[in-house]
């Protein structure tokens, strides 16, 4: 009588390896809310940063004290001298502008990947000019400022910080290296500009950070529009105004 002798079937295939989930942070910033919420986190740091920003620089009217040092070259000096001699010279502000720089850079590669996100999900333009403009004026305005805002940006470092391009820099005396930027025309005038470039992105920014972080409510709406145009506008007129001031000789060397 013969046997039948079972054999096991050769396993052909291989069981799949679970996935190792990331961190919850990497998980989130990975959907479209969470890149909204970093963009809006980011946000009000730079908002604030700008309107602090522009206050200090407000110290340019002053003038100069009893000694003949200008104010704004005592405020100059504050910025490099904070928690001293909790921490040594200048490093809280190189720790305010490390927190800086990273919030820039996340708030560009969260824009950016945002931007990738939404036409991935709607490959279908929009079928009507009204629509498109409707559903994309904002975004659109957005990007544009937020890139002439960066350009600026690396300018108004090489001039102001570093010297680079500007002819008459003196490294920790603000005010006059103001005077020598600003009386040139054509600087005078991409100041001008991207600072009225500044207060668009503002004021769509601080507008739909409320509805990234879900604080939007149609009761308090009207009450959102006041605060981006007020932000906006301080910030347009009061940066605005140093161009203008330097141009008139009201700040002069």
């Amino acid at each position: 009588m013969a046997q039948t002798i079972n054999r096991r079937e050769p396993v052909t295939g291989t069981a799949s390896t679970p996935k190792k989930r990331k961190p919850f942070l990497l998980d989130l910033y990975g959907t479209a809310v969470g890149k909204k919420y970093v963009m809006a986190v980011t946000g009000i740091i730079g908002i604030g940063f700008v309107i602090v920003h522009m206050i200090g620089n407000l110290k340019i009217y002053l003038g100069a004290d009893g000694t003949g040092v200008y104010e704004i070259d005592h405020y100059g000096e504050f910025l490099r001298e904070l928690l001293v001699p909790l921490l040594p010279r200048t490093v809280t502000l190189w720790l305010l502008r490390f927190t800086l720089i990273g919030a820039l850079i996340l708030h560009v590669h969260a824009a950016y990947t945002l931007t990738v996100l939404n036409r991935r999900a709607r490959p279908v333009k929009y079928q009507t000019p009204r629509d498109y403009i409707a559903a994309n004026f904002a975004s659109r305005t957005m990007r544009w400022t937020g890139t002439i805002v960066l350009l600026f940006l690396a300018w108004h470092l090489a001039d102001l910080t570093w010297g680079w391009v500007n002819p008459d820099f003196v490294r920790g005396e603000v005010y006059r290296n103001v005077d020598a930027s600003l009386s040139r025309w054509p600087v005078a005038l991409l100041y001008i500009v991207a600072n009225i470039a500044l207060g668009i992105h503002l004021f769509h920014g601080v507008w739909s950070l409320f509805q990234s972080m879900g604080w939007s409510n149609p009761r308090f709406n009207l009450w959102r529009r006041y605060l981006a145009t007020a932000i906006a506008t301080i910030v347009v007129v009061g940066n605005v105004s140093f161009p203008i001031a330097v141009l008139a000789g009201i700040v002069e060397i």
